[in-house]
């Protein structure tokens, strides 16, 4: 049985496929949701990320969450290291935390706070504050990692945290989501503000990856576990369209082989009227999901889309998705 996880910025939301037919729970947990993350090391726990009260923790595969012990309440991201299952949160302001205990106790890894930017990083509607707005662990060094702080760049470590390197050239400062190739080493895709990049190098180096797409905006981040040339973003004309706005005016779109991007509309609106925060790939299924709740799912990486028919408590809202199976 497949199961996502949905957080919509209020709550966690289970859809259950059974006998082709999505089926909607709301799960027992904290509010303000806004990011989940599956342990692969052990499936049936997760960690939620919430506005307002801090990290909650599963044990249940979602059914029963429990508020963890955390020093921060405004969490905008967190990542479980699929190399050797350490917890990553950071936090508004902008703080990193990790835990290596399964969430009893943390760590603030402060050497974010020496950063020579740092003095500069702002998140435009909240001038006075920044946030790390997306963290990637490495699937093939437990101690490389990348943390994007939305508004002031990509900042990248080789042990773990304990030091940092600034923003390097190339990448977007305006960071909204960051991604490993899960077996390719050294490849590293960003989504940003104004536009899209990509490093070879194990994050040394980036490049813009924007050509044939005439929307610069992206947020969404997908990655083609099989093919380190194959990735997708989703992207609109600006922030205020994609947030405080019915017409967001957005594609998702697909690069491979070199580029350029590529729209992908086989039974998708033209253009999306409500911004796609959310994408997912599992082993069989690309995943969209959009600022008014809706879903969509491809079965043929892009190519052509069905709506999930949701019954029951459907999410009003789709800002992150997780995967429990496949």
């Amino acid at each position: 049985m497949l199961e996502l996880i949905v957080a919509t910025g209020e709550d966690l939301v289970s859809l259950q496929q059974q006998e082709g037919q999505w089926h909607a729970s709301r799960m027992r947990g904290g509010r303000a949701m806004r990011c989940v993350e599956v342990d692969r090391y052990h499936p049936d726990v997760l960690y939620a990320g919430s506005r307002g009260e801090g990290v909650w923790r599963s044990t249940s595969g979602g059914r029963d969450w429990t508020r963890l012990d955390f020093p921060e309440t405004d969490v905008f991201a967190l990542a479980v290291s699929p190399a050797d299952g350490a917890v990553y949160v950071g936090t508004e302001p902008s703080k990193l935390f990790v835990s290596r205990d399964d969430g009893r106790s943390w760590r603030e890894l402060t050497a974010l706070q020496d950063i020579p930017s740092r003095p500069t990083w702002s998140f435009p509607p909240r001038p006075w504050t920044s946030h790390v707005r997306s963290i990637a662990c490495n699937p093939h060094d437990a101690r490389l990692l990348l943390a994007g702080i939305e508004l002031g760049g990509i900042m990248r470590s080789e042990d773990g945290g304990e030091t940092w390197s600034d923003h390097p050239p190339g990448a977007q400062k305006d960071v909204h989501a960051l991604a490993w190739h899960p077996t390719v080493p050294g490849r590293a895709y960003e989504a940003g503000g104004g536009g899209a990049a990509w490093s070879r190098d194990g994050g040394l180096s980036w490049e813009a990856a924007d050509e044939g797409r005439d929307r610069h905006y992206t947020w969404g981040l997908a990655i083609d576990p099989d093919d380190p040339e194959c990735w997708y973003v989703s992207a609109n004309p600006g922030a205020r369209l994609a947030h405080r706005s019915e017409r967001a005016e957005a594609h998702i779109y697909r690069w491979r082989d070199g580029g350029p991007w590529k729209v992908l509309a086989g039974g998708l609106p033209e253009p999306l009227d409500s911004f796609p925060y959310a994408l997912l790939i599992n082993s069989t299924s690309l995943f969209a999901g959009l600022s008014d709740g809706r879903i969509y799912r491809s079965d043929d990486r892009g190519d052509h889309w069905s709506q999930l028919s949701i019954h029951g408590d459907a999410p009003s809202c789709v800002l992150a998705l997780a995967s429990l199976a496949g």
